[in-house]
């Protein structure tokens, strides 16, 4: 997961089937990692019931190499697969193929206002400025702008970007955040980054 977060990405995670085709079909997703470890079973039914209704790319993680099973997956609407174990800069190959193809060619690049963020570059700036953000801020801030609009959580921001469980004795997430504002916000006119008192964090434009 954090490779893929490192990529800039918002990685939600199911553990159970049903769990997984809930969030496919009713949340925002651009791509979908599927790990078929029952081929013909549960994981391809969840493959068939999202591909009815949804078009985005599905990239199945599969222990069985039987060609039959692959055949199988392609046919049912999965875009690629992956034979566990693989290699992470294969598993990172496929996942940015088919994702450029949803979102060509500033899949890389994300914006709001004069805030902009581009993660091939690894380099944020407003209005023109160059912002010097750590790896860390780069994180929070990648996660803020793929979810603008929306409200995220603590919980949310500590399991995302630090990968932690959240213990409410904890202040690295607000200590993090205020960190990220200085940069980002401060020398500005115009704030983007919102607190959501007892909800939590968002980036957006207020009037």
């Amino acid at each position: 997961m954090r490779a893929l977060v490192g990529m800039g990405l918002v990685v939600d995670i199911a553990g159970e089937g049903i769990d997984g085709k809930h969030m496919a079909l009713q949340g925002h997703c651009d791509l979908v990692l599927l790990e078929a470890m029952t081929p013909g079973l549960e994981d391809f039914g969840v493959l068939r019931a999202v591909r009815e209704k949804r078009d985005f790319p599905i990239v199945l993680l599969t222990a069985s190499d039987a060609m039959g099973d692959r055949i199988v997956g392609l046919r049912m609407g999965a875009v690629d697969y992956l034979v566990n174990p693989f290699a992470l800069p294969d598993l990172l190959s496929r996942v940015r193929t088919p994702l450029q193809r949803v979102h060509p060619p500033d899949l890389a690049v994300m914006q709001l206002g004069d805030l902009r963020l581009d993660l091939v570059k690894h380099r944020a700036t407003r209005s023109g400025t160059r912002l010097y953000l750590s790896a860390q801020d780069f994180k929070l801030l990648a996660l803020l702008l793929r979810r603008q609009g929306q409200v995220q959580s603590r919980t949310i921001l500590a399991e995302q970007v630090w990968n932690i469980n959240f213990d409410c004795d904890t202040n690295v997430v607000d200590v993090a955040v205020r960190r990220l504002r200085k940069k980002i916000d401060d020398p500005f006119s115009e704030k983007l980054l919102h607190t959501v008192r007892g909800v939590g964090y968002v980036m957006e434009m207020r009037a």
